[in-house]
């Protein structure tokens, strides 16, 4: 057992009761942030005490500002650093959209700190990252395989490292990165603070902390298994020839709202995408095979508002903070229940409501109760009969209009919006 302090919940009027300095009061205050949420009231004085945390809390509940804040502290009361600049705080993120999220974090809560990060992750060219390593960072936010790249050229040391943070650790350990992790845990210094945040808590997490963190603080906000309670949750019972028409129904219904879609394969990811481009609902494409700025692209598209729609993979389910997502639709069941628990996590952030509607079918009856056994409810099923038409409306009880955020209003596919150049939505070349 892990000897630690729990902290179930904390509440604190103001950033400023928590110990932080002025110029990162200034930023948060210039960034609109008031009130510090648990996990970062409970998590932020730990940090700044120079202790190793062990953070558990589920998706959507700041624990980015939990690690970020104190690091930023750490290395900005040090003062300016003589010589070359190495990196002295590292952050390592399993996905590359976390991990750009992170380091847009890291920017915001840092700004007037003279702190400098860079951003490391794949899909991207390595010359700009080495440029950016020569000229010296504080930190650097990373996904574990092309860090270890440089690490291997030499083009980053990870000696000076005084804190090391580990965000969504469950989903690195089931990507395969638990070597990777080993060997940034022997590269750098053993007196290091170490930070470690997961969303879910399976006994390989428990076992990870105990070789890396040192009498580590327990901080655990809300419950592990249960998604959060701003998420209305509905199964609904349809043959697989009929996933598609529901869908299209289900859309047609409900212009105005960002709609996550979820596929188990990248495959069926571009299959979804295209089929719902011949229905008239451009969609954002998101999955492994993408290229970095692609994925980057169809964020944006979904963010500023040029499509209402984005299919993804579980590349997704982890990290991205899409603000004023309606709704996530499990077109296929996922294969480990807690994906469940991360892709619907993805609405209901912040407090916000949202809806989760899962498509199940006869064959994915035993996903779905794997589900109910992790999440430790049963979920209603909804029946849908059968379609005779793709553009028939359903005969009996279906999922109606999506609850959740208020209506934004209808927007015209494939604008510019925010997002500069107009978005072409994905459509396979046949």
């Amino acid at each position: 057992m892990i000897d630690t302090t729990v902290a179930e919940t904390i509440s604190v009027p103001t950033f400023a009761d928590l110990g932080l300095s002025d110029v990162f009061l200034a930023a948060l205050e210039s960034a609109g942030y008031e009130t510090p949420t648990p996990i970062q009231a409970a998590t932020v004085p730990l940090g700044l005490e120079g202790r190793d945390v062990l953070g558990a809390a589920q998706t959507g509940t700041g624990k980015t500002a939990a690690f970020v804040l104190p690091m930023l502290q750490r290395l900005a009361a040090a003062g300016p650093v003589r010589g070359p600049r190495q990196p002295r705080a590292l952050v390592l993120a399993p996905t590359r959209e976390l991990a750009e999220q992170v380091d847009y974090a890291i920017r915001t809560y840092g700004r007037g700190s003279g702190l400098f990060s860079a951003l490391i992750v794949g899909g991207m060219p390595h010359a700009p990252q080495n440029a950016m390593l020569r000229r010296g960072v504080d930190v650097v936010v990373a996904t574990p395989g092309r860090l270890m790249d440089h690490v291997r050229f030499g083009t980053v040391a990870l000696d000076a490292i005084e804190v090391l943070v580990l965000d969504e650790a469950d989903r690195m350990l089931d990507m395969g990165f638990q070597p990777d992790i080993q060997a940034v845990h022997e590269a750098t210094p053993s007196e290091r603070q170490t930070l470690l945040f997961s969303a879910t808590m399976p006994k390989a997490v428990e076992r990870l902390a105990r070789e890396l963190l040192r009498n580590p603080a327990h901080v655990e906000i809300g419950e592990r298994r249960n998604p959060a309670a701003t998420v209305e949750q509905r199964v609904v019972r349809v043959d697989e020839p009929n996933k598609l028409p529901l869908l299209l129904h289900l859309l047609a219904g409900n212009t105005g709202h960002r709609v996550l879609i979820f596929t188990r394969t990248k495959q069926r990811a571009d299959e979804l995408a295209d089929a719902l481009y011949d229905a008239g609902f451009p969609a954002a494409l998101l999955h492994g095979d993408r290229t970095q700025s692609e994925r980057r692209r169809a964020l944006n598209a979904l963010r500023y508002g040029d499509v209402d729609v984005l299919v993804a993979t579980d590349v997704a389910a982890r990290g991205l903070d899409i603000s004023d997502l309606s709704v996530v639709v499990n077109y296929d069941a996922p294969m480990q229940p807690e994906d469940y628990i991360h892709r619907i996590g993805r609405t209901g952030r912040a407090d916000a409501e949202g809806a989760a509607v899962s498509f199940v079918s006869k064959g994915e009856d035993g996903l779905l109760r794997q589900i109910e056994r992790h999440i430790g409810k049963s979920l209603t099923r909804e029946v849908v009969e059968p379609f005779s038409r793709p553009d028939e409306k359903p005969r009996a009880h279906a999922p109606g209009a999506f609850k959740g955020h208020t209506d934004r209003g209808t927007r015209s596919h494939g604008g510019s919006g925010k997002g500069g150049r107009p978005y072409k939505p994905y459509r396979k070349t046949r």
